[in-house]
C-alpha cells in the first residue's frame, strides 16, 4: 500500500501513516518499503512473540485440548517455541496428564510457565542458546543440548505449511533446532492453525513423513484437508468451540 493513497483514504498526514508504518514494521505486522509497505504474508519475516500470542487464540486454545491427550502422565517429551506450542504447555500444565512429566524446550517462555508453577511435579529443561523474534532459543548450543537427550513426543508449531513439500520456519536456525528434536523424539506431532496453508517461510525443517501427526483446526479448506491426508500419517481436527470464538474476540478487543 502506497503512503500518498492511505493518506487520502484515511484523511491523515503522511507523517502520521509514517509513524504508524513504523510501529507495525516494528511488531512485524508489515514491512516498510519505499513510498509505503507490503504485507508479511508475502515475506520471511517473524512477528514478535508478544504480537503471534493475541492472534488466533481460539483456534490455538483447541488445538491444544486435543495435544494434550497425546502426553501421558510421567512422559519425557520436547516442546518447542513459538504461541500455538505455548498454548499447549498452558493447557498441558493445567491438566492431569502433567503429572510427573519432564519437559524439554528452547522456549523461554515455556520454561516460565513451568518455573512459576506451585508444584514442582514438572522438571523442565531448557536448551540454552541464541534467542530468536519468537523467544526461542536456537542454534549450536541448543542442538547439541538436544543431541545428548532422548524423549518420547516432540510438539512443534509452524510458521506455514507447504503442500507438498511439508513445514516451514523464516528462521533457519530454528528451523535447525526443530530437526534436532525431532531427531531426538519416538513422536513428532505438529500444532498448526489452517491459517499456515496460506503462508510461507524460507526454511524446510520437517517433510509430510517425517511427521506423526498433525493437529490443526476445522477451518482447514476442504481441499487442503484431502491433500494433508494424503501425505501425512494422521491429521486430526480440532474443532473451535462458540466459547472459546467469543473469549478470542474478547481478549483482542473486537
Amino acid at each position: 500500500m502506497r503512503i500518498t493513497a492511505l493518506s487520502k483514504e484515511l484523511g491523515v498526514s503522511a507523517m502520521t501513516i509514517r509513524r504508524d508504518i513504523a510501529e507495525l514494521a516494528d511488531k512485524g505486522l508489515l514491512k516498510r518499503v519505499h513510498g509505503g509497505a507490503v504485507s508479511t504474508s508475502t515475506l520471511l519475516s517473524e512477528p514478535l512473540f508478544s504480537v503471534k500470542s493475541q492472534m488466533d487464540i481460539g483456534l490455538k486454545d483447541a488445538i491444544a485440548q486435543e495435544a494434550i491427550n497425546l502426553v501421558s502422565p510421567g512422559d519425557v517429551i520436547a516442546i518447542g517455541g513459538g504461541t500455538t506450542a505455548y498454548v499447549f504447555a498452558q493447557h498441558l500444565l493445567e491438566s492431569q496428564q502433567s503429572s510427573g512429566v519432564t519437559i524439554l524446550t528452547n522456549s523461554i517462555p515455556v520454561a516460565e510457565l513451568v518455573q512459576a508453577l506451585e508444584s514442582k511435579d514438572v522438571e523442565v529443561i531448557v536448551t540454552g542458546g541464541v534467542i530468536t523474534r519468537s523467544n526461542s532459543l536456537v542454534g549450536p548450543i541448543a542442538d547439541k543440548v538436544i543431541a545428548s537427550l532422548r524423549v518420547n513426543t516432540v510438539f512443534l508449531g509452524t510458521h506455514s505449511v507447504s503442500i507438498p513439500r511439508g513445514f516451514l520456519m523464516p528462521n533457519s536456525l530454528e528451523a535447525a533446532t526443530d530437526m534436532a528434536m525431532m531427531d531426538i523424539a519416538d513422536r513428532t506431532i505438529i500444532l498448526t492453525d489452517h491459517t499456515k496453508w496460506s503462508s510461507t517461510s524460507l526454511s524446510l525443517f520437517a517433510r509430510f513423513d517425517q511427521v506423526d501427526t498433525v493437529i490443526t483446526d476445522d477451518g482447514l479448506d476442504p481441499d487442503s484437508v484431502m491433500k494433508t491426508r494424503d501425505l501425512v500419517k494422521e491429521l486430526v481436527l480440532a474443532h473451535q468451540t462458540e466459547d472459546e470464538g467469543e473469549e478470542a474476540n474478547l481478549d483482542l478487543g473486537e
